[in-house]
């Protein structure tokens, strides 16, 4: 019915492949807490590439591709970073997409986030729909305590999307897609919930909060800053003080709910 689809960057793009493998290991610990049988997982990833062993239920597409050379911020104009992201994310997706193509829905999830336990279940649950958007998700600083409730988590994070598989449109063959299409529908999660609704097949809401964003790790390709620093601390933090009162609102400390929900067998908020 789902298939989790796990794109892994070249071993040449990685700061930290001992920490990459590390935050996937507790990755595919969350996906594979699923309430809910009816979900496969595919990691993407280079032909040695060694890669953490993997529960019951994940199976591994080994690719060919070459590193990504503008894979880090700073080492070139900014949307051509953006753009060589996504396409070497689009080409991973693409492959795993394709190994899975009998899979009703798909989901795109980052190598280091973590997806709620009741999503399989709810996919399940609504066989015909076309799709939902998490609006609602949590962003948590990689080994501490706190989460905080977001609610344009699908404008943060790019693990947000659950779409049918035949809205993407697959071709028959990888080389039968187009490097723009690749790039618009698979590399990127900014654009497809308004390419849906424009087609007559929009995406609805998640009724409950769905993933944790990572933040805070030396291995993020965003560079994302802690919670803390960047929602509490921060200048634009201090200089609205009712949006500060929110976030301290929707603070919640990591407890026994939210590591069965999100973080499986992994150790969140222990360290």
């Amino acid at each position: 019915m789902l298939a989790f689809i796990i794109p892994v960057r070249h071993q040449d793009n990685a700061r930290d492949w001992g920490l990459l493998k590390a935050n996937l290991s507790q990755t595919a610990a969350s996906i594979a807490s699923q309430a809910h049988p009816g979900w496969r997982a595919l990691v993407v990833a280079n032909e040695g590439a060694d890669l953490p062993p993997l529960p019951p239920g994940f199976d591994v597409v080994r690719v060919t591709f070459p590193p990504n050379n503008l894979h880090e911020m700073g080492e070139a104009d900014l949307e051509a970073v953006y753009d060589a992201f996504r396409a070497d994310k689009g080409r991973r997706v693409l492959a795993g997409m394709l190994a899975a193509r009998d899979s009703r829905f798909f989901m795109i999830v980052d190598d280091d986030d973590f997806v709620s336990a009741r999503i399989a279940g709810h996919v399940a649950e609504n066989p015909r729909a076309n799709g939902w958007t998490i609006e609602r998700g949590y962003i948590w600083d990689d080994g501490g305590r706190l989460l905080l409730g977001y609610d344009e988590f699908n404008h943060l994070c790019g693990t947000s999307l659950i779409v049918r598989a035949d809205l993407y449109g697959l071709p028959d063959r990888f080389e039968d897609a187009s490097l723009d299409w690749i790039k618009t529908m698979l590399g990127s999660h900014v654009r497809i919930a308004d390419i849906l609704a424009g087609r007559g097949t929009p995406l609805v809401p998640l009724p409950f909060r769905g993933a944790v964003y990572r933040v805070a790790h030396s291995g993020s390709h965003s560079k994302a800053p802690s919670l803390v620093k960047k929602y509490f601390l921060s200048r634009e933090a201090l200089a609205r003080p009712r949006r500060l009162l929110r976030h301290l609102a929707r603070l919640r400390l990591v407890g026994d709910d939210a590591r069965r929900e999100f973080f499986g067998a992994s150790v969140a908020g222990r360290r």
